[in-house]
């Protein structure tokens, strides 16, 4: 489980992807502080990682082609920037919200604007999860919690809602770096995923 409080940034050292999956290498010195293991869980931009093996501030995670086939990994590329969460403790104060770091679905940004100090983002997300944004509801993206500032629009081919990103949160993720057409990782609010699954339960005629 994870807070959608980004720790810190690390950068990709290596990857390779093959028939297999991915062998993804990254450089998680800024996290030096922290007790890190093989078998400990990562966040890695919202996708929950497993380390494989730790030495020298390096980290190395092998993704399945599951996880592949439901993230942008695969447009990762050597020296990109990746927010980083170690997993919840009992200690760590629950700042975000509840992060799974099981991605639900890929987002698009679609455009960015300033506001102030702040940098207006609007995304748009596949019409299966439209249902699950609620305005002022939170939303983790790429790893990142955030509010929904507002709702835009539901239509067939999905979603639009913006949020709005503060100088602090721009200055310690990666999400500063997306553009138009950026492809994210979403994760809806646990809270709504089970709120649906009962409501589905209930209407079901059981045997």
């Amino acid at each position: 489980m994870f807070t959608g409080i980004i720790q810190a940034l690390g950068h990709i050292e290596k990857i390779d992807i093959d028939q297999s999956g991915c062998r993804l290498d990254v450089n998680i010195k800024a996290l030096a502080d922290r007790a890190i293991n093989p078998g400990d869980s990562i966040a890695v931009n919202g996708v929950c990682l497993t380390v494989v093996k730790y030495e020298q501030g390096s980290v190395r995670f092998d993704v399945s082609l599951e996880s592949l086939s439901k993230t942008c990994i695969e447009d990762w590329r050597s020296g990109d920037e990746l927010n980083l969460e170690t997993a919840l403790t009992l200690q760590t104060p629950l700042g975000g919200h509840i992060v799974t770091g099981h991605v639900d679905g890929i987002g698009v940004m679609l455009e960015r604007e300033d506001a102030g100090d702040a940098i207006k983002m609007v995304f748009q997300v596949p019409a299966e999860l439209g249902r699950y944004i609620a305005q002022k509801g939170s939303v983790c993206i790429d790893g990142v919690s955030l509010t929904t500032n507002m709702l835009l629009e539901d239509r067939q081919d999905g979603t639009t809602f913006a949020v709005m990103l503060v100088p602090h949160t721009l200055s310690v993720t990666s999400l500063k770096r997306l553009q138009a057409d950026s492809r994210v990782h979403i994760e809806i609010d646990v809270i709504a995923r089970y709120l649906d699954r009962m409501q589905a339960y209930d209407q079901k005629k059981l045997l």
